[in-house]
């Protein structure tokens, strides 16, 4: 036994260690993506198929299991239709290349902190007066198809372009606003609604846009509610709500600073901090 154990391990090279190891990682991916999505239940109705239609050529029910292959096939053909929208996302990730930087790393210090301050002034001021807004911040991920659902603008951002959209009555004031790098792109854009079936039914159309749309890319959302006045932001499918205008001012410090390497790494960290910390006041909350 120990000899035949021995010759097994000594027949495993480094490239076969390599490559159980990256299959892991792939399954482990795949999974995960699964459980986040609503695959999930479809997933198991394909491996209960799966079983049956052993089970049926183990005992030679033959029509059962000509039945069950063709369903099988149709299985996988929904599987790529009805959630188009989450392969896609996963695609769209797997292909991202870090070594393009996002827009947001092409600021410098002052001028990342003159675009914050521009969004800062009229997101305070959406809040007080209880103006709804909807502002995504394109990333690496190009909006440039939802961008044409609106008007396109091209302008420099200011606090007072974003308060004229926004105005209550003006054309564009429904829509979303779309930011690419140092510039409003684009306004009054439609966006995809979510297909969470969970988010609370207080959540009306704007904030239901804004979370869709970081479902499908990886942009990040700015939210005033119209009704409360209530800001919040969405990232990855996920909603932070009752922010108050320092974490907002942080939050977007971190996204426009030219950060590089570690520093870019930091900026990362911490808003993934700034995101689990105000879910846990969230759910304390509720």
């Amino acid at each position: 036994m120990q000899s035949y154990i021995s010759n097994i391990v000594s027949g495993i090279s480094i490239t076969d260690a390599i490559d159980v190891c990256i299959v892991a990682f792939i399954i482990y991916k795949v999974l995960g993506f699964i459980r986040e999505s609503r695959a999930e239940q479809l997933v198991k109705g394909l491996l209960v198929l799966v079983f049956a239609t052993l089970i049926s050529e183990q005992f030679h029910l033959y029509t059962l299991n000509w039945i069950l292959k063709g369903t099988m096939t149709l299985g996988v053909l929904a599987l790529v239709i009805v959630f188009q929208p989450e392969l896609r996302r996963g695609l769209e990730y797997v292909g991202r290349s870090k070594l393009v930087k996002a827009p947001f790393g092409q600021f410098d210090k002052e001028k990342a902190k003159n675009i914050t301050a521009q969004f800062i002034r009229a997101v305070d001021d959406f809040s007080a007066n209880k103006v709804g807004a909807l502002i995504i911040l394109e990333r690496e991920t190009s909006l440039t198809d939802i961008a044409e659902t609106g008007t396109i603008l091209n302008a420099e951002i200011s606090t007072e372009l974003l308060g004229n959209i926004f105005y209550e009555g003006a054309p564009l004031h429904d829509g979303a606003v779309i930011v690419r790098g140092d510039k409003i792109y684009a306004a009054g854009c439609v966006l995809p609604l979510t297909q969470n079936k969970n988010l609370s039914k207080e959540l009306g159309t704007r904030h239901r846009a804004g979370i869709g749309i970081t479902e499908n890319s990886d942009a990040i959302t700015l939210i005033v509610s119209e009704e409360t006045g209530i800001i919040s932001i969405a990232v990855d499918g996920k909603l932070s709500r009752f922010l108050d205008i320092k974490t907002v001012e942080k939050t977007l410090l971190n996204l426009f600073l030219n950060a590089t390497g570690d520093e870019k790494n930091v900026a990362v960290k911490s808003l993934a901090a700034i995101f689990n910390m105000l879910g846990r006041k969230n759910d304390a909350a509720k």
